[in-house]
């Protein structure tokens, strides 16, 4: 199944051009994401992990076992995340007054950051833009909401950072971006996925509205060169 091991299809497919690494591990440049994934989890794999961290660097996976115990790596935090699906079949109807959208590029970097810092929608740096397509709602000419496109992989593709700054939430900004960017990803043939904490039951909601169903649970977990 594709979706499997898919941060590791990622760095090896699309993605392959924003990767380090060689063998049996990869990561992204670290300006570009924390994420990274093993061919599979052997120790072998692990060790060439370890050997493409600089001493406090870290890594985040999408594991389905627990890591065992690896010479200069330390496990800092492991969270379950669900991975969920939206099949293609009939979009849902877009509202008529949908707010208008803005294309996020290079300039808009140091507000995006500013957001998610804020919000905490999941790791972003500062060439994550790079990853995919982001769109955002400006309200008096500042940032007020966006989402983006993350891991890419031949016929998937991931949405990810959406986040609202806390004065404008209500208005349906976060339904409006996602229904975008999954009319895009349909037009191109692809099916949309994302990632979300188990325990946010809002988020949860929202995309089961939207028609995503969880097709797995996983372990988030980050690691740090000792």
């Amino acid at each position: 199944m594709p979706l499997d091991n898919v941060i590791w299809q990622a760095l090896t497919t699309h993605q392959s051009h924003l990767a380090q690494g060689q063998g049996t591990a990869r990561k992204f440049f670290k300006e570009v994401s924390i994420l990274a994934a093993l061919a599979e989890p052997s120790g072998d794999a692990w060790n060439c992990l370890a050997s493409l961290l600089r001493s406090g660097e870290s890594a985040g996976l999408f594991l389905t076992d627990p890591p065992p115990d690896i010479p200069h790596l330390r496990i800092i935090s492991s969270i379950a995340l669900l991975q969920m699906v939206r099949n293609n079949g009939e979009m849902p109807t877009t509202r008529r007054d949908r707010p208008a959208f803005v294309t996020l590029g290079d300039a808009d970097v140091p507000e995006m950051l500013s957001l998610t810092s804020l919000t905490k929608p999941g790791p972003f740096g500062t060439r994550t833009r790079e990853m995919g397509d982001y769109i955002g709602i400006r309200k008096i000419g500042s940032l007020v909401a966006m989402v983006g496109e993350r891991l890419k992989i031949p016929g998937y593709t991931e949405i990810s950072a959406v986040c609202t700054h806390p004065a404008h939430l209500g208005h349906g900004y976060a339904t409006a971006m996602i229904l975008e960017l999954m009319g895009r990803i349909h037009r191109r043939g692809e099916t949309p996925f994302l990632h979300v904490r188990p325990e946010n039951t809002r988020a949860v909601g929202l995309y089961e509205h939207l028609g995503f169903r969880t097709r797995v649970e996983l372990q988030y977990t980050i690691v740090t060169r000792q």
